[in-house]
């Protein structure tokens, strides 16, 4: 079941705003933006006042847009009224309603939590109001707004990569099935629709993905980025390569914030497999079950091999993934760990992403399209004139727990040469760190594309080097060394010495 372009709506996500330019989501401006546009459905988020007021706002307090780090609910409707000013302060609902009456716009009310769904059931009723409303949020919520109005239209929400059974369905009755568009494939587009149901994805700001999207039968797309994801609708012209890389970046951003989370409240129990020093932790084992819920969703005829559930490569393209590399430094507490995401294709790499350890953000590059980070393109910088390891940092890694043969020679010949040796704990941010200036070279004694595929591609693209084992440029051998530079020259000198030691 293909959909036609004109017959896949592009909701817009708490309006059409850019805080960069002072229209903020889920504001008057947002909105009459959205009907500037053309858009004929706008997503708003609700909450509750202390005085029992329901207004358009997404977070539970006022702190990312207005710097009042309160909830929402410990705040009265006067306070409220003071934050901003004009179309740029936060509205009643029924506000919200006025502004789309009449317009043929419908206002697609979002909540993450039950308290808010009976108020705003009550705004919408006295408002006269369900003509021109529906509903999608905490299941709970929608239950709720289903008993308050029986005619209202429910987005029932869905977060399994396994589409709802009649039976799943039954009680809320919903109009459409609304999930995160990284775990909706055709198969499960197919089985809503016979269900009776329409499909609707969030949040979809990628035009590659949007475009994919609306090929496989999806009814309805959430996005930020209203312009670009509806001229890709019209135009349904897939960019395969700029849909994997983006859903990759999604997956190392997804890894990213777990990261974040364990670093600040703990990694829980650590168990061991090889040995005492080759640690896996629960927080493994759901970043790469994610990863594979998402690839195999998205992705149907690619294999899959993972460092903690395995897998084999077949001769399909094949994803490589690490959900943490640097386990070891996670387990006890060093903050310098990393994710790795590669698609290898004909045996090379041509998609990759991975988690900048500093910074928490993704890496992320493909074939001939170059290595990214936060918008911005990522090239190295050549070394001086003159002997490019002198007063350079070489980077490596342990094999496990012990030095691999000849590293302790190689950093004594490093040494004579005044360059300094780092061994910071994770492979793959050791390789993609090149791309990013974190040294002059780096040298991993035996490469894995779990690990090393998606840092080899961003070094690659970055304007790196990568050599294998015998000095020729390429992606190495699985098990054997790989040497990489910012440059031929520092690459090459690295080899040399490597080579000798």
């Amino acid at each position: 079941m293909t959909r036609r372009p004109n017959e896949t709506r592009v909701v817009a996500h708490r309006g059409v705003h850019s805080e960069p330019d002072g229209t903020w989501e889920n504001t008057p401006a947002a909105l009459r933006a959205a009907l500037a546009e053309g858009v004929r459905m706008i997503e708003i988020d609700v909450r509750v006042t202390r005085d029992d007021a329901v207004v358009l706002l997404h977070d539970a307090t006022l702190e990312r847009l207005w710097g009042d780090p309160r909830s929402i609910g410990d705040v009265e409707l006067a306070e409220v009224r003071e934050l901003g000013g004009g179309d740029r302060r936060i509205p009643l609902l029924a506000e919200a309603l006025e502004l789309l009456r009449d317009t043929g716009t419908i206002l697609l009310i979002d909540m993450d939590e039950p308290g808010p769904a009976g108020p705003a059931a009550e705004v919408v009723r006295d408002a006269g109001a369900e003509g021109f409303t529906a509903w999608c949020g905490h299941p709970n919520a929608m239950r709720t707004i289903r008993a308050a109005l029986p005619d209202a239209q429910v987005w029932q929400p869905w977060y399994s990569t396994e589409p709802p059974t009649a039976a799943d369905l039954a009680e809320l009755r919903p109009a459409v099935v609304n999930a995160n568009h990284l775990l909706v494939g055709r198969r499960w587009v197919e089985a809503v629709h016979d269900l009776g149901a329409e499909v609707s994805c969030w949040t979809v700001d990628d035009p590659a993905q949007a475009a994919h999207l609306t090929t496989i039968g999806v009814d309805s797309l959430t996005t930020n980025r209203v312009r670009a994801v509806r001229d890709a609708v019209a135009a349904v012209a897939t960019d395969e390569r700029g849909r994997q890389v983006a859903i990759a970046a999604e997956l190392a951003g997804h890894a990213a914030e777990i990261t974040r989370r364990v670093r600040q409240n703990g990694v829980g129990p650590v168990e061991t497999k090889t040995g005492p020093a080759d640690h896996v932790t629960e927080i493994d084992r759901a970043i790469e079950r994610r990863v594979r819920a998402v690839i195999g969703a998205q992705f149907p005829d690619h294999a899959l091999v993972g460092e903690e559930y395995g897998g084999a490569a077949d001769g399909r393209p094949c994803w490589y993934v690490d959900p943490i590399d640097g386990t070891a430094n996670l387990a006890n507490g060093v903050p310098w760990t990393s994710f790795s995401l590669s698609l290898v294709d004909q045996g090379r790499p041509v998609v990759g992403a991975v988690i900048d350890p500093a910074t928490l953000t993704p890496v992320v590059a493909a074939a001939d399209r170059g290595s990214w980070q936060d918008g911005h393109r990522l090239r190295t910088s050549p070394r001086p004139a003159g002997d490019p390891l002198a007063g350079a940092v070489v980077v490596t890694e342990l094999a496990g727990a012990r030095p691999w043969p000849g590293l302790t020679a190689l950093m004594e010949r490093l040494a004579a040469r005044h360059c300094t040796v780092r061994i910071p704990g994770s492979g793959t941010a050791t390789l993609s760190g090149i791309a990013a200036g974190r040294g002059a070279a780096a040298i991993i004694h035996s490469y894995n594309p779990i690990d090393h595929g998606a840092a080899i591609l961003i070094i690659e693209e970055a304007g790196g080097t990568v050599l294998d084992h015998s000095g020729q440029a390429g992606v190495p051998a699985i098990g054997e060394a790989v040497i990489a530079g910012c440059d031929p020259a520092t690459a090459r000198a690295l080899w040399s010495l490597w080579r000798d030691a």
